[in-house]
């Protein structure tokens, strides 16, 4: 018994595990708030929110902030494929200091919107700031899921040199 309770887990499957939590947190804020807004607010209305923040009901066929719209299966493609990539990634570097969380805000971000597109044919968009296209928590997701892997893959690597 003394050997299995000092036995460390498999890094693989903490890694797993761990972006695995991060995804679903992220879809759950997604979906809920996505819920909300099309359930409360009608398509093309705008709302103040804060100061400088309005939500508005807007529906997007296209990419980042629009872009690619109508792009369809091209978008669907170039988003499963990126998401293998980063995936296999993980498989191959689960001991890589804090890639999970990168994996986990980039693939939950991108299946929030792919559920979206796959269900309703178009992502819902709600956050609108001034001089700024209209995006949603999977967009803020995918953006911090960027900025956090390049921190990973070329930050500081602890060394003192």
């Amino acid at each position: 018994m003394a050997v299995l309770a000092n036995a460390s887990p498999n890094p693989r499957v903490a890694a797993f595990a761990r972006a695995g939590l991060v995804i679903v947190g992220v879809l759950a804020f997604d979906q809920l708030t996505k819920h909300t807004i099309a359930t409360g607010i009608a398509a093309g209305e705008q709302r103040r929110f804060l100061p400088g923040i309005n939500l508005v009901h807007v529906r997007n066929t296209g990419v980042a902030f629009g872009v690619f719209s109508g792009g369809g299966a091209l978008v669907l493609v170039f988003t499963l494929l990126a998401l293998a990539l980063l995936i296999g990634y993980l498989a191959l570097r689960p001991t890589r200091p804090a890639l999970w969380i990168p994996t986990g805000l980039l693939v939950g971000g991108a299946l929030g919107n792919l559920i979206d597109r796959l269900g309703n044919g178009a992502v819902t968009d709600f956050i609108k700031l001034p001089l700024w296209p209209a995006f949603n928590i999977a967009d803020i997701s995918i953006t911090f899921g960027v900025l956090a892997l390049l921190w990973v893959l070329e930050g500081p690597s602890g060394d003192a040199g």
